[in-house]
């Protein structure tokens, strides 16, 4: 048989290794953690509607679901030409790879007075902790916002949706307590129209939602560093903050910059529309760890990760199985979003036709929350797959 490796256990990692196990391929799952985070609804953590463990799935547990093999390691180095993977406490030979690392992030001068909701799952009950010492004094500054990559022109490793998420779950978690008037919330981002690439429409509304929960916005600066106490920008000015949540734009993971690999600028794999690394045959790159081609305005989001495993694992059993079909990845590149604000939501759509968002009060809330219960329990097989989810 084949030796298939998948590297990275995220949203990619572990879609590419079900795929695969379906398609009746026996696959090894390397991953540097033991668990599944489940990123879209960690932003419920800090407001204490989700506790870590309901955020993340054991990797144990789908091993034994799904029947892949797993290795809970480092991933140190890369060689194509010899087929290895060096781990930190192995060495594996590969006949393909699937690398599904997700990426590392463009830090800022100043990162560590700083939490991100998109980082090191753990981060996620440090920023609970912070705000809750907030509440407690009643009164403070909350900036939160997310960065640029230069090397990233496109822009497709953004991360504005979480941002955008705890800004609006912290508003109406503070109107809860009653202290929404006394507890300022901050946006910043350096760009100038922060949320443009999902279109026209949604842009437009973004300003109601900014009204609503009472956010004050520092946009189109640069931003220079993050201190102990304070954001500052470019131009010299700066946001008093008390906690400080930065989402940094995605970067090259360390490993794939080393690897050899074909890359871009910014340290992306560069893979063709079948989701195979360019120049060779038998590796191929899933999720944010790869350059995205499409349209402009393409991101990186958890559906997309999960768009390029199953284009990736279905061309590769294709290739084995001698068939001549291939599916594209670019045809499903799409920003589908559904932005969770605690008290409701709204759903948001861009495509190669149109964009669009549907304010859901109340009502937007829930189907989130449906969606974390339908994304764990379905990859536990406690409830069936719905056909394109």
């Amino acid at each position: 048989m084949n030796k298939i490796i998948v590297l990275g256990g995220g949203f990619a990692g572990v879609e590419t290794a079900i795929r695969l196990q379906k398609l009746g391929h026996h696959v090894t799952l390397v991953s540097n953690r033991d668990y599944l985070f489940i990123y879209p609804i960690s932003i419920w953590i800090p407001v204490k509607k989700k506790s870590f463990n309901d955020v993340k799935i054991d990797l144990e547990k789908l091993k034994k679901i799904h029947g892949f093999d797993l290795i809970i390691d480092e991933v140190k180095t890369i060689d194509s030409k010899t087929q290895t993977v060096h781990l930190k406490n192995r060495v594996l030979e590969y006949d393909y790879l699937f690398i599904a690392l997700g990426m590392h992030k463009k830090q800022l001068k100043g990162s560590q007075y700083a939490h991100s909701i998109c980082g090191h799952p753990e981060e996620s009950v440090v920023i609970r902790k912070e705000l809750d010492k907030l509440i407690a004094k009643k009164t403070g500054k909350i900036a939160i916002g997310f960065g640029v990559n230069e090397d990233d022109p496109s822009a497709t490793a953004v991360r504005g949706g979480p941002a955008f998420e705890l800004l609006f779950n912290f508003s109406y978690y503070l109107r809860k307590k009653g202290l929404q008037d006394k507890i300022e919330l901050h946006f910043f981002a350096p760009m100038k129209e922060p949320g443009r690439r999902m279109g026209q429409k949604p842009y437009d509304k973004m300003d109601l939602f900014f009204k609503r929960y009472k956010i004050i916005k520092h946009i189109g600066t640069g931003i220079r560093e993050i201190e102990d106490k304070s954001v500052v920008f470019m131009d010299g000015t700066r946001i008093e903050s008390d906690l400080t949540v930065f989402i940094p734009a995605g970067d090259g993971h360390d490993v794939i910059k080393q690897s050899g690999l074909p890359v871009n600028k910014a340290g992306f794999i560069k893979i063709n529309e079948l989701c195979r690394v360019k120049g060779l045959e038998n590796v191929y790159a899933v999720g944010d760890i790869a350059e995205l081609g499409g349209p402009k305005w393409a991101a990186k989001q958890g559906h997309i990760a999960e768009v390029m495993a199953d284009v990736a694992t279905f061309n590769f059993h294709n290739k084995i199985k001698g068939k001549p079909k291939r599916k594209s990845y670019w045809e499903q590149l799409h920003i589908v979003c559904l932005m969770d604000s605690g008290d409701g939501g709204a759903f948001i759509v861009r495509n190669r036709k149109r964009d669009f968002i549907i304010p859901l009060p109340v009502v937007g809330h829930w189907m989130k929350k449906g969606w974390g219960f339908y994304y764990k329990n379905s990859k536990l097989k406690k409830i069936p797959r719905l056909p394109g989810m």
